[in-house]
């Protein structure tokens, strides 16, 4: 029977899919690609394959899923299955580099990024680009906005890379970005579903910049501290301006990405920057509990609906 097939490496984020999923009474898959042998020669089994491949896999021992999922997906889209993020949206998960080009061949702007090979060059590139303003480090392949710092000075930045916390990037590919100074301590993000948007999170920064929303990373997971004690750390707001939508939406169906969190920053003018892409989106359950909303149950909607598009006699079938 046609099922949807979800792939991912962390059965923690998967749960509350699941419980969508099975409210639903869709039938599904559990694809865990840590490991496993596909035969590229004989065709994969009917449905809708949805990947949910974080760029943070690395951070729970699963150093290359990325790659196997990568190779997978190709497999998939060789015999023409329905595929929901698939190798173009893998592509930017796995680099902020590659994210950037196509948000700023959107026509949507991102901060200035200055990215740097190995960890020598560093300070010097930090120095020449940035002076004495403040400035981000973060790595090209990142998630749940680990190893994000902000530093107001060269040598705070130096005196990182020298102590005990700093942790090069696992593709070696660093990023020094311009500091948004925002009238408040927020950023915005934009959740779409099967390329619409479906609604917006104002994530308060104090805390830091990581910014997993999930409630596993929360209860679960000591890199990322998500329950600010000053104030709720996210809240789910209706609506964004139409037209920033509309880029968005458009950005989106260019790249060949349905599910997506897209994160920005508004400056003291009022300019936005976007500044990153996030293709396995979590989201909030005490957020969506004050608001009446889920977005999971969206995209097992989604899913389900795509499942019957592809295979309508499937009911009739069973």
């Amino acid at each position: 029977m046609p099922s949807i097939h979800v792939l991912h490496e962390n059965p923690a984020w998967l749960a509350p899919l699941a419980e969508a999923l099975d409210r639903r009474r869709l039938p599904w898959r559990d694809w865990f690609l840590e490991g496993g042998a596909f035969d590229f020669s004989r065709p994969p089994p009917h449905g809708v394959f949805f990947s949910r491949m974080s760029a943070s896999s690395h951070t729970r021992g699963h150093r290359y899923a990325p790659e196997l999922t990568g190779a997978v997906l190709a497999w998939l889209e060789r015999h023409g299955r329905r595929v929901v993020n698939g190798t173009r949206a893998l592509d930017l998960e796995v680099s902020k580099v590659r994210q950037y080009a196509a948000l700023e061949a959107a026509g949507l702007a991102t901060p200035r990024t200055v990215f740097v090979a190995g960890a020598e060059g560093l300070a010097e590139a930090a120095r020449r680009h940035f002076g004495g303003r403040p400035f981000i480090l973060k790595p090209n392949r990142g998630g749940k906005g680990l190893g994000v710092r902000l530093f107001e000075t060269v040598e705070a930045l130096e005196a990182h890379l020298a102590g005990p916390d700093y942790a090069p990037p696992i593709d070696g590919v660093h990023l020094l970005q311009s500091y948004i100074r925002s009238p408040q301590a927020l950023i915005t993000r934009g959740e779409f579903v099967g390329g619409r948007f479906l609604y917006a999170v104002e994530v308060d920064t104090t805390g830091g910049f990581e910014l997993c929303p999930a409630d596993a990373c929360a209860v679960g997971d000591a890199f990322c501290p998500a329950d600010a004690p000053q104030r709720e750390r996210f809240t789910i707001i209706d609506a964004i301006e139409p037209g920033l939508a509309a880029r968005y939406e458009a950005f989106l169906a260019a790249a060949g990405i349905e599910v997506a969190g897209i994160e920005f920053i508004r400056d003291c003018e009022g300019r936005v920057y976007t500044y990153d892409v996030n293709t396995n989106s979590n989201y909030n359950p005490d957020a969506e509990r004050r608001a009446g909303r889920s977005a999971m149950d969206r995209v097992a909607q989604f899913l389900g609906d795509e499942l019957e598009r592809r295979y309508p006699a499937r009911d009739a079938a069973d």
